[in-house]
């Protein structure tokens, strides 16, 4: 009573499987080299907690060792933003082209530990004199610097933002020459060039 006849149900078989041909993928199958690039793609987007904290350190250790070879060669584009630009480069090169006192600070005060660890009061006498002349050499030999270099950079930077420019160049002078980073790329009594972009 309720049955289909055989000649429905085959015609409508007949149409549900056209229908399904018809409508497909919507595209063709990938090749296996498209489906194995797919694949490594995938595995390489971090999914877990730990992958994802594995990437960050593996990211943060390409970056440190950029930056710890831009410090030692001068390369602009991998160097922290303290020591990035025009100004700063001019900064450096100024200070690591001038003889520091700073140079003799070392020597000087080996003299004066040797020759007040004596025992006897001239010689502490005189490493005392030493030591506090050293020091007050250096802190005219800074005040120095700060005058002349504020001059040369409003001279060459005259549109330049100068903030904290000459704390940059006293704290990079206060270095001995072979301690300071980035590395020196001038050496002393060496001719600075006249732009800096």
């Amino acid at each position: 009573m309720f049955r289909r006849s055989s000649s429905e149900s085959s015609s409508e078989s007949t149409t549900t499987v056209t229908a399904d041909k018809a409508g497909g993928k919507g595209r063709p199958t990938p090749t296996r080299k498209e489906a194995e690039a797919a694949a490594r793609a995938r595995a390489r987007v971090p999914r877990t907690r730990k992958e994802q904290a594995a990437a960050q350190r593996s990211a943060r250790g390409d970056t440190s060792r950029q930056m710890r070879e831009a410090m030692r060669t001068g390369d602009e584009k991998f160097l922290p933003a303290r020591d990035r630009g025009p100004v700063r480069r001019f900064i450096r090169d100024y200070v690591d082209a001038r003889f520091s006192f700073i140079e003799l600070m070392l020597p000087l005060l080996l003299v004066s530990l040797l020759l007040t660890s004596s025992g006897k009061q001239t010689l502490l006498q005189v490493g005392n004199t030493v030591m506090f002349t050293t020091i007050l050499v250096i802190i005219v030999d800074v005040v120095m610097l700060r005058f002349r270099l504020r001059r040369e950079l409003t001279r060459r930077f005259p549109e330049q933002s100068l903030k904290g420019a000459t704390s940059y160049a006293v704290m990079r002078s206060l270095q001995m020459k072979f301690l300071r980073l980035p590395k020196a790329q001038v050496k002393i009594g060496q001719k600075l060039p006249e732009t800096y972009r």
